[in-house]
């Protein structure tokens, strides 16, 4: 499979903001039950092998995947000071939890599990993200969970982007828009910024 023509953009903006931990972060917008956007800001934990799946992690118990469990589509936002690139990429999401019935994105989650540091693993034994503070809001992390087997609250997400909006507000202005037809095919074109 040929990767995606807005692939080396991304690449590209990707490397030459590499030293800036920023460039690790994008806003994902999804829906809640009342038809309102939220957003929030997560960590770029890469592509999926061989493909232009973007791939990042999540609490199952966190608000995203209680949309994400009504209305499996998103969209992300990036944005490159350096470059001055903002690309907008919509598309449907994945949420890989224990349950998951494909074998080989259950083996995509216990490998990111097993790339992420003991301090994001440890985050998984926390309280429920979004309850009130019962305690110290300090939590505890004494117990320590395993390196190998992804925690129960862990989940791989992955989205299969469909669209992407790609804006260069550097020099003269350029944006295009990538759109992925049922066949797998992409087409491009241009439009006014």
């Amino acid at each position: 499979m040929s990767l995606a023509p807005w692939r080396s953009f991304l690449a590209r903006s990707l490397h030459k903001h590499k030293s800036e931990p920023q460039s690790r972060y994008f806003q994902i917008a999804t829906v809640d039950k009342q038809g309102y956007p939220t957003n929030r800001t997560v960590v770029f934990r890469g592509f999926r092998e061989k493909d232009d799946q973007i791939k990042f992690i999540t609490d199952r118990r966190s608000e995203k995947v209680l949309h994400l469990d009504r209305q499996p589509r998103a969209e992300i936002c990036w944005y490159f000071a350096k470059t001055r690139e903002q690309f907008r990429i919509a598309g449907p999401l994945m949420v890989i939890d224990a349950a998951y019935p494909d074998q080989e994105l259950l083996q995509a989650r216990q490998a990111t599990w097993q790339q992420i540091s003991d301090a994001a693993r440890s985050q998984f034994l926390w309280p429920a993200p979004g309850q009130p503070v019962t305690k110290s809001p300090v939590p505890d992390a004494s117990g320590s969970p395993d390196k190998m087997e992804p925690g129960a609250n862990f989940c791989l997400v992955i989205m299969a982007p469909q669209r992407v909006d790609h804006l260069q507000l550097a020099g003269q202005q350029h944006r295009t828009i990538y759109e992925r037809d049922r066949q797998g095919n992409w087409s491009q074109q241009q439009v006014n910024p």
